[in-house]
């Protein structure tokens, strides 16, 4: 059984660094930003809300859910039911408060350990644009158990069913979730808040010839991948195949997920292994046979892996993100199977979130940065493991450039996107991805430069085993900082430093960047080749692998002459790329150079990708011009049904605002 301080000590703690740290800070001339109250005094769970939930954890909590759900393609539907066992944590407490979004709720049943169900009176609030409803359940005394019987939308957020055509094989229907950060309650009634940890069994029935997954343990007695009908059942009689799972370890909500589909598995070591459509199979098996290596050297880094096996599953490319941290099986975007694991920094990211993130989760999404910036830092020191010291400076410096841009690119208004946990009330499904991954990778860079990595690894592995399957928040973590690291190791940071990192809006002047060698001779060839030193067939001779073109890309100035992106076209066929991040460069300066050649190619890009962060910031681009505009909406028009709901949401938005 894990350890976990009570309240009490939790309160008291925080109490005590709440009259410490503000007073070094203002000691050292640091002042919030305006309007905006500090981060750094630890709060209560009532001062620390988490916005993007109606639950009430502190009323009744979810310790363990069980689902038992239908899959129909026709229809676009999960049917079944999901049973909840709550604890009563307040005496007073009458009602059960679950997130929802578009649910047909069919009954609601309460019950007492090992009693019958009963019906329960329940309502269901008017649904709110990004919360959803709130489906609140009046609890009986000693009531312990809680089932509910519903559907799913067609448009289930958290949802994207798939036509044969939009995939692989095209033989096969698809079905596969993304919960984070609160579409979870799109198809399962529950707890939608990461404060609330809960273990978990699930049976999937699907089809005939189809295959579901789940991020968690897979029942031994499942049928094989591509089972088809029960054996004795008529060929008539439309029996499911029903697969099982159980999750013996509590997990926030937003890491519940299932994929349904023509599915394949091939193992790459004694505890990993990749999932996949069968023609994508072999490349991705290839592309990922390092993660064996990266999760033991993650564990002689920051402690034993906790959740029994690492498996990868790659999905169609509608996919949003480059990857999903879904314990024991992450979700994959194909576009980093690149063929010559130039991007495989994705997998190590996803591979670190079974620390930071799966392992210490943030307790609301305010405190995301402790999630993905960790997971980021973690990401470097991987990829330094298994590739080299080198290329984990080249990662360091990509990740730099996305820093530097998405701060450029937020306007006036944004600004309180800048700090590591920005208020999130005002502002409401909101955050900075950039922010919270390489600012916050960043900040902890900075520690390991003022107290040396040896003393930072001892730091990073006890947090990581102090607050194992525990919710953490931003003001925990300044705490424990405090305590553990700062005060132990007097003198090597000054009184501001942590208020600067987490409540500055820019970088702190004072921040130390890792520099790539590599890097800094592409930049020399850049700045030669942009003043007509070196003539574009010159560049064939630098040897530069898929990083360093990256990186040389990123960096040209715009706009160019189309005559010379043309010139540099011929030679390295950068239009119609195979590599995902190398294209979307070139599509970024071909936008802002008005290189036509280049369009085609990016109307195909956009038509057969949806991972977030290579098209919308191409779509962004393309907006700023009437010419611009208007192919944009065009080709918007023609790829959004193929969109994941999540990447519609979020071009829906960005295109009506510049409309």
């Amino acid at each position: 059984m894990e350890r976990r301080p009570s309240k009490t000590a939790v309160l008291i703690a925080l109490l005590v660094f709440s009259s410490t740290l503000p007073a070094f800070a203002a000691q050292a001339g640091y002042q919030p930003p305006a309007g905006a109250a500090s981060v750094l005094p630890p709060r209560t769970a009532s001062e620390w809300p988490d916005v993007h939930s109606y639950a009430d954890p502190e009323a009744f909590v979810t310790r363990h859910f069980e689902l038992d759900l239908e899959a129909d393609f026709d229809d676009r539907e999960l049917r079944g039911s999901a049973t909840l066992w709550v604890e009563q944590l307040e005496p007073d407490a009458t009602e059960l408060v679950l997130d929802t979004r578009d649910l047909a709720i069919m009954k609601v049943e309460v019950s007492d350990e090992g009693g019958a169900f009963a019906p329960a009176k329940y309502r269901l609030d008017a649904s709110h644009d990004v919360l959803g409803s709130a489906l609140r359940i009046e609890m009986p005394p000693a009531a312990t158990r809680v089932r509910i019987g519903y559907s799913t939308s067609p448009q289930a957020s958290g949802l994207q069913w798939l036509l044969p055509s939009q995939t692989l094989g095209k033989r096969l229907p698809f079905l596969y979730s993304q919960a984070q950060s609160i579409h979870a309650r799109s198809f399962v009634p529950l707890q939608d808040t990461p404060r609330v940890r809960a273990t978990y069994s699930a049976t999937l029935r699907v089809p005939p010839g189809f295959t579901a997954v789940m991020a968690a343990a897979a029942d031994p007695r499942n049928p094989v991948p591509g089972a088809r009908r029960p054996a004795g059942e008529p060929a008539d009689s439309g029996a499911s195949v029903a697969f099982r799972f159980e999750m013996p370890q509590p997990i926030p909500s937003y890491l519940l997920a299932l994929a349904i589909g023509e599915l394949r598995f091939e193992a790459t070591g004694p505890r990993t292994g990749v999932w996949a459509e069968p023609d994508m199979l072999e490349a991705a098996a290839s592309e990922f046979e390092d993660a064996g290596k990266m999760l033991l050297r993650t564990e002689a880094l920051y402690g034993p892996y906790r959740w029994d096996r690492y498996d990868v599953l790659v999905l169609p490319p509608s996919f949003p993100f480059g990857g999903m941290e879904n314990p024991r099986v992450t979700f994959m975007t194909p576009t980093v199977v690149a063929g010559d694991k130039s991007l495989v920094g994705v997998l190590a990211h996803e591979l670190a979130h079974s620390w930071s993130g799966n392992l210490v989760t943030n307790a609301t999404w305010r405190d995301g940065w402790l999630n993905e910036g960790f997971t980021t830092y973690f990401e470097r020191r991987i990829m330094e493991e298994i590739y080299g010291s080198e290329r984990a400076a080249m990662e360091w410096g990509i990740g730099e450039g996305d820093l530097r841009r998405g701060l450029a690119e937020l306007k006036p208004s944004e600004a309180w996107r800048r700090g590591l946990a920005p208020d999130l009330s005002d502002h409401i499904g909101e955050a900075g991805a950039a922010v919270s991954h390489e600012k916050g990778a960043l900040f902890l860079r900075q520690l390991e430069d003022r107290y040396g990595r040896a003393v930072l690894d001892r730091f990073l592995e006890r947090w990581c085993a102090e607050h194992a399957f525990t919710s953490v928040t931003t003001p925990e973590f300044v705490d424990y900082l405090r305590s553990e690291l700062i005060e132990a190791n007097p003198g090597k940071v000054d009184s501001g430093f942590v208020a600067r990192w987490i409540e500055g809006e820019d970088i702190p002047d004072d921040a130390v960047f890792v520099r790539s060698d590599r890097f800094a001779r592409v930049d020399a060839v850049r700045d030669a080749w942009e003043r007509g030193e070196v003539e574009t067939a010159e560049l064939a001779d630098a040897g530069w692998g898929a990083l360093e073109w990256l990186h040389f890309l990123n960096g040209v100035s715009r706009p160019q002459r189309s005559a010379r992106l043309a010139d540099l076209d011929d030679r390295f066929r950068f239009t119609g790329s195979s590599n995902a991040e190398i294209a979307h460069a070139w599509y970024r300066l071909a936008i802002a150079s008005n290189y036509a050649k280049a369009y085609p190619a990016i109307e195909r890009y956009l038509l057969g990708i949806g991972r977030l962060k290579l098209i919308r910031p191409l779509y962004m681009d393309l907006l700023k011009t009437p010419e611009g505009k208007q192919f944009a909406l065009r080709v918007y028009a023609a790829a959004r049904p193929g969109y994941h709901p999540i990447t519609q949401r979020a071009l829906d938005k960005e295109i009506a605002s510049r409309s």
